[in-house]
């Protein structure tokens, strides 16, 4: 059976094709983690290694395990469902061994994560515009941000 003259570069095309299909194979089997795929579209080692890295945050109930006050004050406001590590930052290493001081938070830049004047925030939300506000007055300076007030 001869190949029609016009139809030759179609079989090429279709050779070339398949020769880079098998390429991509054998790239792909080397490229590709073996556990990828055990957990659906994830690797299944990364449980593991992500397993094995040191833990940054505490969470807020080792926390008020020692600052018992202030997760009395915390419970009473409106701050009540925000983790103290949202604001403090991890602080893993403060809950193993209390001799290691957090960094005092900027509370001008601290709280206006979450209370800057956004559209796309319920307008039940506290929201202020922070130049207008307090012009750089720390937040602690009127208010008590564990008390939510």
């Amino acid at each position: 059976m001869s190949i029609p003259k016009d139809a030759r570069h179609l079989f090429r095309f279709a050779i070339l094709f398949v020769i880079a299909f098998v390429v991509f194979l054998v790239i792909r089997h080397f490229v590709v983690p073996k556990t990828f795929g055990e957990y659906g579209h994830y690797r299944g080692a990364a449980i593991t290694e992500i397993a094995a890295r040191p833990m940054h945050f505490a969470g807020h109930q080792k926390c008020e395990t020692c600052h018992v006050d202030i997760g009395e004050a915390k419970k009473a406001g409106k701050h009540e469902n925000v983790s103290c590590e949202a604001c403090h930052g991890p602080l893993a290493q403060h809950a193993d061994d209390p001799s290691i001081q957090p960094t005092k938070i900027n509370t001008t830049e601290v709280c206006i994560r979450c209370h800057a004047d956004s559209a796309a925030k319920p307008g039940v939300f506290p929201q202020i515009d922070p130049v207008q506000h307090s012009g750089g007055v720390p937040c602690e300076t009127c208010h008590q941000p564990h008390n939510g007030l």
